[in-house]
């Protein structure tokens, strides 16, 4: 059986019924994400959420994070309570990927995709179900 990768040489993942990127991407959702959402913390998790990016009523891309959701101990930038936050693990940023993102800030005020280093979980252990 061979192995797909893709072409950052990351291995993808399946683990409750997503498929992640890469291993760093599913650790964050498993370690870090999916307890604050059990807990409360943060709500509309949703996991690769599409943001489609318009400029004068034209469709310039889509992009896809890797995960979205409300922060309920942030306020938004009118100061309510629940913030919306795009994260990506992202370990090398290409030229399209700054592009997207500088795009996504513009075209959505107080909107930030916050970065995550995979370097993060690098000693922490996958747990995938047998």
């Amino acid at each position: 059986m061979s192995r797909k990768y893709n072409k950052f040489k990351n291995k993808k993942v399946k683990l409750d019924g997503y498929t992640f990127d890469s291993q760093a991407e599913a650790k964050h959702y498993q370690h870090t994400l999916k307890p604050k959402f059990e807990k409360g913390i943060i709500s509309h998790l949703e996991v690769h959420p599409r943001i489609t990016c318009m400029v004068n009523n034209v469709k310039v891309c889509v992009y896809i994070a890797d995960f979205s959701y409300i922060d309920q101990e942030e306020l938004t930038p009118l100061g309510a309570v629940g913030c919306l936050v795009y994260e990506d693990v992202k370990g090398f940023k290409t030229d399209v990927y700054k592009l997207k993102k500088k795009l996504v800030e513009a075209c959505y005020k107080g909107t930030k995709v916050v970065e995550i280093d995979p370097k993060l979980y690098k000693n922490v252990e996958l747990i995938l179900d047998a």
